[in-house]
């Protein structure tokens, strides 16, 4: 199922942004896309991941950016300055001198002046909390994208449901239309045919010709997709098999149609259910 979702949260020091985008999938296919600081999270942000969604080729990144005096935080290395100063005293005692050393001096002595390396380790937990907003906002999202879905789904569920009405309509006049042919047959052959065997004939013909099982079932399937649809599980992998079985009834109905009208509704059947199959992979 298609998504995206993008959610910002300023932290101490820091600016995080999370982005999810995901497109069709049958299965959950996650790429991660991590600051190199932030990398240590990666097997966490996946269960998190996992627990909450199942379907989908999803695209995960994190963009970060510290604040000013984050990046200016400076350090002085008080042990170095002690042993500066120490060796200054030492050097004052040797001459005889009194000098006071000059502090932006002190500072400019390698080591003294350090930059303050950010706690990155702080950010992580921030970074965590940013990211179950951003699949809750995620998966909102493909609530709204799944419901639309839906509705296309029973849309096309009930003019499926149309149409296998209509070929369940006409196939007795069919059946009919095929024994008035047979006896056609025979009387232009003027071959004079017991009634009894006549009556295996329409028999046989029948069975062949009968395609209330495979509507039957299909009613049925009708049902149950309607039923997954109302649910608040996942269906996605339910709704694959159900039009599976929509195709297995649909085609075995067009396979015993002897007739025009009867095949060209089969053939509107199946394009519905092209149509649904293609929007299943939409959902999870």
């Amino acid at each position: 199922m298609t998504g995206f979702a993008r959610v910002e949260r300023i932290a101490p020091g820091a600016k995080l942004a999370w982005e999810l985008r995901a497109v069709n999938s049958r299965f959950l296919d996650l790429t991660l896309k991590l600051p190199e600081e932030f990398r240590v999270l990666e097997s966490e942000l996946r269960q998190r991941t996992q627990a909450k969604v199942s379907r989908g080729k999803l695209e995960v990144s994190l963009r970060y950016t510290l604040d000013g005096a984050a990046q200016s935080a400076l350090h002085v290395d008080l042990t170095r300055l002690a042993a500066l100063n120490t060796a200054l005293d030492q050097v004052n005692a040797a001459l005889g001198a009194t000098a006071t050393p000059d502090p932006v001096r002190v500072l400019s002595f390698p080591g003294v002046l350090q930059q303050q390396a950010f706690d990155f380790a702080a950010l992580h937990a921030e970074a965590l909390s940013a990211f179950d907003a951003a699949l809750v906002e995620f998966n909102k999202a493909r609530e709204r994208e799944g419901q639309r879905t839906g509705e296309y789904l029973l849309e096309r569920a009930a003019s499926l449901e149309g149409f296998a009405a209509q070929v369940k309509a006409r196939a007795p006049l069919v059946r009919d239309a095929w024994m008035d042919k047979l006896r056609a047959k025979v009387a232009d052959l003027g071959i004079e045919v017991e009634p009894q065997r006549l009556a295996q004939e329409a028999a046989m013909a029948a069975q062949r010709l009968d395609v209330d099982e495979e509507l039957s079932r299909l009613a049925s399937h009708l049902v149950e997709l309607r039923k997954a649809l109302a649910g608040k599980e996942s269906v996605g992998r339910r709704l694959d098999f159900l039009m599976q079985e929509f195709n297995r009834e649909v085609n075995t109905t067009g396979s015993k149609s002897q007739d025009a009208e009867m095949t060209n509704y089969v053939v509107e059947m199946k394009v519905l259910i092209e149509q649904m199959r293609e929007q299943i992979a939409n959902l999870e």
